[in-house]
């Protein structure tokens, strides 16, 4: 007999003295008749535990839903049940509690940052109030907001200014050229 080794890419085919030695190994001859018929009854009694099992399973099964029923456990509260449960399992795991700082702390030093700037925004525009150009133009305002009042008081013989400006806005409702032309061309048809 030839011993070699042969590599699993070894691109020589088998030669008679490899077939010979495949065909002795028979897998059958290793387990005596008696031996067999043992495993088999063996098996046989596994299957038959194995359906009993199954009918005991499909009664407990039963009986489970038929108990759910009378307490009036539904499916749609077991999912209830079972979210709520997550959550409250989410909320106390440790990844969920520094996230949670971590949002706050970030929160916190948003929010002082906001106030800051509306603190500056505040300051700046008081600063701004205060400047010398800022009050040149606020006594500007006022002086002729005073001047149109006086004019405007004088011409209607007293009122608020709301009252003068709607009587004024009605005035010149009146006198819009459209109408002027109308009351023309009806004056002119009358003499013609």
């Amino acid at each position: 007999m030839e011993t070699r080794q042969q590599g699993l890419l070894d691109p020589e085919p088998l030669t008679e003295v490899d077939e010979e030695m495949v065909s002795e190994v028979d897998l059958n001859t290793t387990v005596t008749d008696e031996e067999r018929e043992e495993i088999l009854s063996e098996l046989t009694k596994l299957e038959d535990e194995i359906s009993t099992l199954r009918q005991v399973l499909a009664s407990k099964e039963k009986h489970h839903s038929e108990l759910k029923a009378k307490l009036g456990i539904t499916p749609l509260s077991e999912l209830k049940q079972n979210f709520s449960k997550s959550w409250y399992d989410m909320q106390t795991s440790i990844a969920y509690k520094k996230t949670s700082e971590t949002l706050s702390t970030a929160g916190q030093k948003t929010s002082a940052a906001f106030t800051t700037l509306g603190t500056a925004i505040s300051r700046k525009f008081g600063d701004m109030r205060n400047s010398p150009s800022f009050k040149s133009f606020e006594e500007k305002v006022e002086s002729t907001v005073s001047n149109i009042k006086t004019k405007v008081g004088s011409q209607g013989g007293g009122g608020s200014f709301e009252e003068v400006l709607s009587s004024a806005a009605h005035a010149s409702a009146q006198e819009t050229p459209s109408n002027n032309l109308s009351e023309e061309s009806s004056d002119h048809e009358r003499t013609c």
